[in-house]
Protein backbone atom coordinates (compact mmCIF):
# COMPACT_ATOMS: atom_id res chain seq x y z
CA UNK A 1 0.00 0.00 0.00
CA UNK A 2 1.30 3.41 -0.90
CA UNK A 3 0.62 6.62 1.35
CA UNK A 4 -2.04 9.10 -0.14
CA UNK A 5 -1.89 11.08 2.25
CA UNK A 6 0.89 12.98 4.68
CA UNK A 7 0.56 15.47 7.68
CA UNK A 8 3.87 16.93 8.64
CA UNK A 9 3.96 19.17 11.97
CA UNK A 10 0.41 20.62 10.93
CA UNK A 11 -0.25 23.93 13.31
CA UNK A 12 -2.74 25.91 13.17
CA UNK A 13 -3.16 29.56 15.33
CA UNK A 14 -6.63 31.57 15.71
CA UNK A 15 -6.82 34.78 17.45
CA UNK A 16 -9.76 35.22 20.09
CA UNK A 17 -12.69 37.54 20.10
CA UNK A 18 -13.63 40.12 17.48
CA UNK A 19 -11.38 41.68 14.53
CA UNK A 20 -10.65 44.87 16.29
CA UNK A 21 -7.58 47.28 16.80
CA UNK A 22 -4.42 45.44 17.36
CA UNK A 23 -5.06 43.41 13.98
CA UNK A 24 -3.23 45.60 11.71
CA UNK A 25 -0.14 46.37 13.87
CA UNK A 26 0.03 42.81 14.55
CA UNK A 27 -0.27 42.41 10.70
CA UNK A 28 2.54 44.57 9.87
CA UNK A 29 4.49 43.12 12.87
CA UNK A 30 4.68 39.94 11.19
CA UNK A 31 5.72 41.80 7.74
CA UNK A 32 8.38 43.50 9.30
CA UNK A 33 9.76 39.91 10.89
CA UNK A 34 9.08 38.28 7.41
CA UNK A 35 11.30 41.17 5.52
CA UNK A 36 14.04 41.01 8.12
CA UNK A 37 14.26 37.17 7.70
CA UNK A 38 12.87 36.60 11.32
CA UNK A 39 10.03 33.57 12.81
CA UNK A 40 6.72 35.28 13.21
CA UNK A 41 6.75 36.52 16.12
CA UNK A 42 3.35 35.44 17.32
CA UNK A 43 3.95 31.60 16.71
CA UNK A 44 5.76 32.20 20.04
CA UNK A 45 2.59 32.66 21.73
CA UNK A 46 -0.81 31.58 22.36
CA UNK A 47 -2.67 28.96 24.54
CA UNK A 48 -3.19 25.36 24.17
CA UNK A 49 -6.66 25.02 22.97
CA UNK A 50 -8.52 24.21 25.84
CA UNK A 51 -12.24 24.70 25.94
CA UNK A 52 -12.99 24.92 29.31
CA UNK A 53 -10.38 27.07 30.37
CA UNK A 54 -10.34 31.13 30.78
CA UNK A 55 -8.04 33.10 27.77
CA UNK A 56 -4.87 34.19 29.09
CA UNK A 57 -3.77 34.96 25.70
CA UNK A 58 -5.16 37.01 22.87
CA UNK A 59 -4.21 33.76 20.65
CA UNK A 60 -4.74 30.18 20.65
CA UNK A 61 -2.88 26.92 19.00
CA UNK A 62 -6.11 24.74 17.48
CA UNK A 63 -3.70 22.28 16.30
CA UNK A 64 -0.42 21.87 17.73
CA UNK A 65 2.41 19.65 15.43
CA UNK A 66 -0.08 17.04 13.81
CA UNK A 67 1.90 13.95 12.06
CA UNK A 68 0.19 11.18 10.30
CA UNK A 69 0.23 9.25 7.42
CA UNK A 70 -2.62 7.78 5.76
CA UNK A 71 -1.99 4.48 3.63
CA UNK A 72 -4.37 3.82 0.17
CA UNK A 73 -8.02 2.14 0.87
CA UNK A 74 -7.24 2.96 4.39
CA UNK A 75 -10.10 3.95 6.96
CA UNK A 76 -8.57 6.31 9.14
CA UNK A 77 -11.07 7.60 12.51
CA UNK A 78 -10.26 10.78 14.04
CA UNK A 79 -11.99 11.20 17.59
CA UNK A 80 -11.71 13.51 20.65
CA UNK A 81 -13.93 15.25 22.37
CA UNK A 82 -15.73 18.65 21.38
CA UNK A 83 -12.83 21.46 21.24
CA UNK A 84 -10.48 19.06 20.28
CA UNK A 85 -9.50 20.08 17.14
CA UNK A 86 -10.73 17.60 14.82
CA UNK A 87 -12.87 20.19 12.47
CA UNK A 88 -10.07 22.03 12.48
CA UNK A 89 -7.97 19.12 10.88
CA UNK A 90 -10.31 18.03 8.49
CA UNK A 91 -10.77 21.68 7.09
CA UNK A 92 -6.82 22.38 6.59
CA UNK A 93 -6.66 18.92 5.11
CA UNK A 94 -9.95 19.82 2.54
CA UNK A 95 -8.15 22.43 1.45
CA UNK A 96 -10.50 25.14 3.60
CA UNK A 97 -8.29 26.83 5.35
CA UNK A 98 -4.36 26.70 5.55
CA UNK A 99 -2.20 25.48 8.61
CA UNK A 100 -0.39 28.35 10.20
CA UNK A 101 2.61 26.35 10.32
CA UNK A 102 3.46 22.62 8.24
CA UNK A 103 2.24 21.20 5.24
CA UNK A 104 -0.13 18.58 3.46
CA UNK A 105 0.85 15.93 0.66
CA UNK A 106 -2.16 14.01 -1.12
CA UNK A 107 -2.32 12.20 -4.35
CA UNK A 108 -5.54 12.44 -6.06
CA UNK A 109 -9.07 14.08 -5.10
CA UNK A 110 -10.46 15.03 -2.42
CA UNK A 111 -14.37 14.92 -1.68
CA UNK A 112 -15.45 16.94 1.97
CA UNK A 113 -18.83 16.55 4.01
CA UNK A 114 -18.28 18.56 6.70
CA UNK A 115 -21.57 19.94 7.64
CA UNK A 116 -25.07 19.63 6.21
CA UNK A 117 -25.40 20.92 2.73
CA UNK A 118 -21.42 21.86 2.58
CA UNK A 119 -21.04 23.00 -1.21
CA UNK A 120 -24.69 23.19 -1.99
CA UNK A 121 -26.14 26.16 -3.31
CA UNK A 122 -29.41 26.60 -1.97
CA UNK A 123 -31.30 28.29 -4.80
CA UNK A 124 -30.29 25.53 -7.14
CA UNK A 125 -31.67 21.91 -7.32
CA UNK A 126 -30.40 18.68 -6.01
CA UNK A 127 -29.84 17.66 -9.55
CA UNK A 128 -27.98 21.13 -10.34
CA UNK A 129 -26.06 20.87 -6.97
CA UNK A 130 -24.76 17.03 -8.48
CA UNK A 131 -23.26 18.55 -11.62
CA UNK A 132 -21.97 21.64 -9.84
CA UNK A 133 -20.39 19.37 -7.05
CA UNK A 134 -18.64 16.84 -10.03
CA UNK A 135 -17.28 19.87 -11.75
CA UNK A 136 -15.95 21.60 -8.50
CA UNK A 137 -14.16 17.92 -8.06
CA UNK A 138 -13.08 18.00 -11.45
CA UNK A 139 -15.18 15.56 -13.54
CA UNK A 140 -16.91 16.06 -16.89
CA UNK A 141 -20.19 16.17 -17.35
CA UNK A 142 -20.34 12.77 -19.37
CA UNK A 143 -18.86 11.28 -15.88
CA UNK A 144 -21.56 13.12 -13.83
CA UNK A 145 -24.10 11.88 -16.09
CA UNK A 146 -23.17 8.26 -15.51
CA UNK A 147 -23.19 7.94 -12.12
CA UNK A 148 -26.52 10.93 -11.80
CA UNK A 149 -29.42 8.28 -10.98
CA UNK A 150 -27.53 5.88 -8.63
CA UNK A 151 -26.74 9.66 -6.72
CA UNK A 152 -30.04 10.10 -7.06
CA UNK A 153 -31.30 6.53 -5.93
CA UNK A 154 -29.22 6.12 -2.78
CA UNK A 155 -29.99 9.65 -1.29
CA UNK A 156 -33.50 8.92 -1.44
CA UNK A 157 -34.62 12.18 -2.59
CA UNK A 158 -36.05 11.08 -6.15
CA UNK A 159 -39.27 12.95 -5.17
CA UNK A 160 -37.49 16.32 -4.24
CA UNK A 161 -34.18 16.00 -6.66
CA UNK A 162 -35.67 18.90 -8.85
CA UNK A 163 -36.80 20.83 -6.04
CA UNK A 164 -34.71 23.56 -5.15
CA UNK A 165 -32.33 22.67 -2.32
CA UNK A 166 -33.28 25.30 0.17
CA UNK A 167 -36.46 23.84 0.71
CA UNK A 168 -34.81 20.43 2.19
CA UNK A 169 -34.89 19.45 5.30
CA UNK A 170 -31.52 19.17 7.26
CA UNK A 171 -31.43 15.54 6.43
CA UNK A 172 -32.28 15.26 3.03
CA UNK A 173 -29.54 17.55 2.12
CA UNK A 174 -27.02 15.31 4.31
CA UNK A 175 -28.43 12.10 2.50
CA UNK A 176 -27.95 13.89 -1.05
CA UNK A 177 -24.81 15.25 0.02
CA UNK A 178 -23.23 12.17 0.62
CA UNK A 179 -24.46 10.73 -2.07
CA UNK A 180 -22.58 12.75 -4.03
CA UNK A 181 -19.91 12.78 -2.61
CA UNK A 182 -19.32 8.96 -2.52
CA UNK A 183 -20.55 7.99 -5.66
CA UNK A 184 -18.49 10.63 -7.71
CA UNK A 185 -15.26 8.41 -6.74
CA UNK A 186 -13.06 10.70 -5.06
CA UNK A 187 -9.67 8.97 -3.75
CA UNK A 188 -10.06 10.44 -0.21
CA UNK A 189 -13.56 11.49 1.52
CA UNK A 190 -13.71 13.61 4.05
CA UNK A 191 -16.91 13.16 6.60
CA UNK A 192 -16.87 15.17 9.73
CA UNK A 193 -20.14 13.60 12.31
CA UNK A 194 -22.59 14.61 9.55
CA UNK A 195 -23.85 11.30 9.52
CA UNK A 196 -25.47 11.84 13.07
CA UNK A 197 -28.52 14.17 10.84
CA UNK A 198 -29.69 11.27 9.15
CA UNK A 199 -32.37 8.37 10.50
CA UNK A 200 -30.81 4.93 11.30
CA UNK A 201 -31.89 3.56 7.79
CA UNK A 202 -29.19 6.13 6.20
CA UNK A 203 -26.56 6.15 8.68
CA UNK A 204 -26.46 2.02 8.23
CA UNK A 205 -26.58 3.11 4.38
CA UNK A 206 -23.57 5.47 4.14
CA UNK A 207 -21.26 2.92 6.95
CA UNK A 208 -22.31 0.23 4.08
CA UNK A 209 -20.64 2.63 1.33
CA UNK A 210 -18.11 3.82 3.33
CA UNK A 211 -17.01 -0.23 3.91
CA UNK A 212 -17.32 -0.58 0.17
CA UNK A 213 -15.64 2.62 -0.71
CA UNK A 214 -12.30 1.74 1.39
CA UNK A 215 -12.49 -2.16 0.71
CA UNK A 216 -14.03 -2.66 -2.64
CA UNK A 217 -12.58 0.72 -4.33
CA UNK A 218 -9.42 0.97 -2.51
CA UNK A 219 -10.08 4.63 -1.82
CA UNK A 220 -9.55 6.19 1.26
CA UNK A 221 -11.65 7.83 3.80
CA UNK A 222 -11.41 10.41 6.64
CA UNK A 223 -13.99 9.58 9.29
CA UNK A 224 -14.81 11.81 12.32
CA UNK A 225 -17.84 11.17 14.78
CA UNK A 226 -18.31 10.76 18.14
CA UNK A 227 -20.45 7.74 17.62
CA UNK A 228 -17.61 5.10 19.18
CA UNK A 229 -19.56 1.81 17.47
CA UNK A 230 -19.53 3.37 14.02
CA UNK A 231 -15.46 4.20 14.10
CA UNK A 232 -14.76 0.30 15.80
CA UNK A 233 -17.01 -1.05 12.88
CA UNK A 234 -15.77 1.25 9.84
CA UNK A 235 -12.26 2.47 10.93
CA UNK A 236 -8.84 0.53 10.42
CA UNK A 237 -7.03 2.59 12.43
CA UNK A 238 -7.53 5.79 14.43
CA UNK A 239 -6.26 9.01 15.95
CA UNK A 240 -7.33 10.65 19.58
CA UNK A 241 -7.22 14.13 19.31
CA UNK A 242 -6.80 16.02 22.75
CA UNK A 243 -5.92 20.55 22.97
CA UNK A 244 -5.06 20.27 19.50
CA UNK A 245 -2.63 17.30 20.09
CA UNK A 246 -2.70 14.03 18.67
CA UNK A 247 -2.60 12.23 22.20
CA UNK A 248 -2.93 8.18 20.61
CA UNK A 249 -2.67 6.97 17.17
CA UNK A 250 -2.90 3.42 16.64
CA UNK A 251 -5.55 0.43 16.37
CA UNK A 252 -9.11 1.15 16.55
CA UNK A 253 -9.71 -0.43 18.95
CA UNK A 254 -6.98 0.61 21.52
CA UNK A 255 -7.57 4.57 20.33
CA UNK A 256 -11.52 4.01 21.01
CA UNK A 257 -10.72 2.52 24.82
CA UNK A 258 -7.89 5.32 25.53
CA UNK A 259 -10.44 8.01 24.44
CA UNK A 260 -13.71 5.68 26.54
CA UNK A 261 -11.20 6.00 29.89
CA UNK A 262 -10.67 10.06 29.70
CA UNK A 263 -8.65 12.43 30.81
CA UNK A 264 -10.15 13.02 34.01
CA UNK A 265 -10.90 9.84 35.25
CA UNK A 266 -9.75 8.93 38.73
CA UNK A 267 -8.58 6.00 40.42
CA UNK A 268 -11.71 6.10 43.52
CA UNK A 269 -14.96 7.91 43.82
CA UNK A 270 -14.65 9.22 47.41
CA UNK A 271 -17.91 6.88 48.18
CA UNK A 272 -16.70 7.03 51.54
CA UNK A 273 -17.72 10.54 52.76
CA UNK A 274 -21.29 10.17 51.45
CA UNK A 275 -23.47 11.30 54.57
CA UNK A 276 -26.88 10.66 52.43
CA UNK A 277 -26.95 6.81 52.97
CA UNK A 278 -29.39 4.57 55.02
CA UNK A 279 -28.30 1.41 56.56
CA UNK A 280 -27.29 -0.06 59.90
CA UNK A 281 -23.49 0.60 58.53
CA UNK A 282 -21.66 -2.64 59.22
CA UNK A 283 -19.96 -2.49 56.19
CA UNK A 284 -20.46 0.52 53.72
CA UNK A 285 -19.82 1.24 50.06
CA UNK A 286 -16.09 3.09 49.99
CA UNK A 287 -15.35 3.43 46.01
CA UNK A 288 -16.97 2.24 42.98
CA UNK A 289 -14.79 1.78 40.08
CA UNK A 290 -15.74 1.32 35.71
CA UNK A 291 -13.61 -1.13 34.12
CA UNK A 292 -13.55 -2.07 30.47
CA UNK A 293 -12.33 -6.31 29.85
CA UNK A 294 -8.92 -5.06 30.24
CA UNK A 295 -9.90 -3.61 33.54
CA UNK A 296 -8.71 0.34 32.55
CA UNK A 297 -11.22 2.43 33.54
CA UNK A 298 -13.27 4.03 31.78
CA UNK A 299 -15.74 7.51 31.82
CA UNK A 300 -17.56 5.75 29.09
CA UNK A 301 -19.12 2.63 27.60
CA UNK A 302 -20.80 1.69 24.24
CA UNK A 303 -24.60 0.23 24.21
CA UNK A 304 -23.69 -3.45 23.64
CA UNK A 305 -20.07 -3.93 25.30
CA UNK A 306 -18.86 -5.48 28.45
CA UNK A 307 -19.30 -3.67 31.88
CA UNK A 308 -17.21 -4.38 35.02
CA UNK A 309 -17.69 -2.58 38.05
CA UNK A 310 -15.42 -2.80 40.87
CA UNK A 311 -16.83 -2.40 44.33
CA UNK A 312 -14.69 -1.69 47.56
CA UNK A 313 -16.19 -2.07 50.66
CA UNK A 314 -15.67 -0.92 54.14
CA UNK A 315 -15.50 -3.47 57.08
CA UNK A 316 -16.76 -1.70 60.39
CA UNK A 317 -18.15 -4.45 62.37
CA UNK A 318 -18.49 -8.17 62.25
CA UNK A 319 -20.73 -9.81 59.32
CA UNK A 320 -21.59 -13.12 58.08
CA UNK A 321 -20.47 -12.60 54.36
CA UNK A 322 -22.04 -16.19 53.45
CA UNK A 323 -25.17 -14.36 53.69
CA UNK A 324 -24.41 -11.50 51.70
CA UNK A 325 -26.92 -9.80 48.60
CA UNK A 326 -25.47 -6.83 46.89
CA UNK A 327 -27.84 -4.79 44.35
CA UNK A 328 -26.95 -2.63 41.57
CA UNK A 329 -30.22 -0.44 40.17
CA UNK A 330 -29.91 1.35 36.92
CA UNK A 331 -31.85 4.60 37.06
CA UNK A 332 -33.44 7.47 35.03
CA UNK A 333 -32.93 10.99 35.43
CA UNK A 334 -36.68 10.51 37.08
CA UNK A 335 -35.55 7.67 39.36
CA UNK A 336 -37.16 4.94 38.13
CA UNK A 337 -35.54 1.44 37.61
CA UNK A 338 -34.69 0.38 34.22
CA UNK A 339 -32.60 -2.61 35.39
CA UNK A 340 -31.86 -4.01 38.76
CA UNK A 341 -29.07 -6.63 39.54
CA UNK A 342 -29.63 -8.77 42.51
CA UNK A 343 -26.72 -11.37 43.64
CA UNK A 344 -29.12 -13.81 45.14
CA UNK A 345 -31.14 -14.69 42.19
CA UNK A 346 -27.22 -15.18 40.52
CA UNK A 347 -26.45 -17.93 43.27
CA UNK A 348 -23.67 -15.72 44.66
CA UNK A 349 -21.82 -16.05 48.26
CA UNK A 350 -19.78 -13.44 48.81
CA UNK A 351 -17.46 -16.02 51.37
CA UNK A 352 -14.16 -14.48 49.61
CA UNK A 353 -15.04 -10.93 50.67
CA UNK A 354 -14.24 -11.48 53.88
CA UNK A 355 -10.35 -12.10 53.57
CA UNK A 356 -10.74 -8.71 50.78
CA UNK A 357 -12.22 -5.27 50.80
CA UNK A 358 -13.30 -5.45 46.53
CA UNK A 359 -14.99 -7.49 44.34
CA UNK A 360 -15.92 -6.88 40.59
CA UNK A 361 -19.49 -7.14 39.29
CA UNK A 362 -19.13 -8.02 35.09
CA UNK A 363 -22.21 -7.23 32.53
CA UNK A 364 -20.96 -9.39 29.45
CA UNK A 365 -23.05 -7.01 27.41
CA UNK A 366 -24.22 -3.58 28.36
CA UNK A 367 -27.59 -3.75 26.50
CA UNK A 368 -28.75 -0.34 27.27
CA UNK A 369 -29.63 2.38 24.95
CA UNK A 370 -27.44 5.34 24.94
CA UNK A 371 -28.21 7.69 27.65
CA UNK A 372 -26.84 8.51 31.39
CA UNK A 373 -28.05 6.50 33.99
CA UNK A 374 -27.57 6.83 37.68
CA UNK A 375 -26.17 4.06 39.94
CA UNK A 376 -27.50 3.07 42.79
CA UNK A 377 -26.03 0.50 45.20
CA UNK A 378 -27.72 -1.46 48.14
CA UNK A 379 -25.62 -4.28 50.27
CA UNK A 380 -28.18 -6.44 52.42
CA UNK A 381 -27.16 -8.98 55.30
CA UNK A 382 -30.13 -11.82 55.63
CA UNK A 383 -32.83 -11.36 53.51
CA UNK A 384 -33.43 -8.15 50.88
CA UNK A 385 -35.39 -6.37 53.61
CA UNK A 386 -35.33 -2.87 55.22
CA UNK A 387 -33.82 -4.10 58.37
CA UNK A 388 -31.26 -6.56 57.31
CA UNK A 389 -30.04 -3.60 54.92
CA UNK A 390 -26.30 -2.65 55.72
CA UNK A 391 -25.88 0.31 53.27
CA UNK A 392 -27.78 2.02 50.60
CA UNK A 393 -26.59 5.09 48.48
CA UNK A 394 -28.34 6.77 45.97
CA UNK A 395 -26.79 8.68 42.68
CA UNK A 396 -23.46 6.56 43.63
CA UNK A 397 -21.99 7.56 39.88
CA UNK A 398 -23.41 8.36 36.75
CA UNK A 399 -22.92 5.68 33.68
CA UNK A 400 -22.21 6.99 30.30
CA UNK A 401 -23.92 4.78 28.07
CA UNK A 402 -22.86 5.57 23.97
CA UNK A 403 -25.04 4.50 20.59
CA UNK A 404 -23.99 1.10 19.98
CA UNK A 405 -24.67 -2.07 17.83
CA UNK A 406 -26.64 -4.47 20.30
CA UNK A 407 -27.93 -6.75 18.02
CA UNK A 408 -24.96 -6.95 15.76
CA UNK A 409 -26.49 -6.30 12.43
CA UNK A 410 -25.09 -2.78 11.65
CA UNK A 411 -27.71 -0.68 13.27
CA UNK A 412 -26.59 1.55 15.75
CA UNK A 413 -29.37 2.23 18.58
CA UNK A 414 -31.20 5.30 19.41
CA UNK A 415 -32.03 6.67 22.74
CA UNK A 416 -34.09 5.17 25.60
CA UNK A 417 -34.52 2.10 26.94
CA UNK A 418 -34.22 -1.88 26.75
CA UNK A 419 -33.37 -4.43 28.93
CA UNK A 420 -30.14 -6.06 30.40
CA UNK A 421 -29.09 -9.56 30.14
CA UNK A 422 -27.25 -11.25 33.43
CA UNK A 423 -24.41 -10.10 35.18
CA UNK A 424 -21.13 -12.20 36.44
CA UNK A 425 -19.79 -11.48 39.93
CA UNK A 426 -16.40 -12.48 40.55
CA UNK A 427 -13.41 -11.95 43.62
Amino acid sequence: MSVILKATNISKQYRLGLVGTGTISHDLNRWWASIRGKEDPYLKVGAVNDRSTKADSDYVWALQDINFEVQKGEVLGIIGKNGAGKSTLLKILSRVTTPTTGEIKTKGRIASLLEVGTGFHPELTGRENIYLNGAILGMSKAEIKAKEEEIIEFSGCARYVDTPVKRYSSGMRVRLAFAVAAFLEPDILVIDEVLAVGDAEFQKKAIGKMQDISKGDGRTVLFVSHNMAAVKSLCTRAIVLEHGKVVHEGATEECVDYYLRGEDTEETSNLIERSDRTGNGKLLFKDILFLNNKLEPISQVISGEPLILKIFISKLMEVEFDKLTFVLNFQDNYGNNVVSCITDEMGVNFAPLESQDFFYFKIPELNLRAENYYIRLMLFEGTTRSEDLLDKVEKVAVCQVLPGDIWKVGNINRGSYSSIIPAVCTF
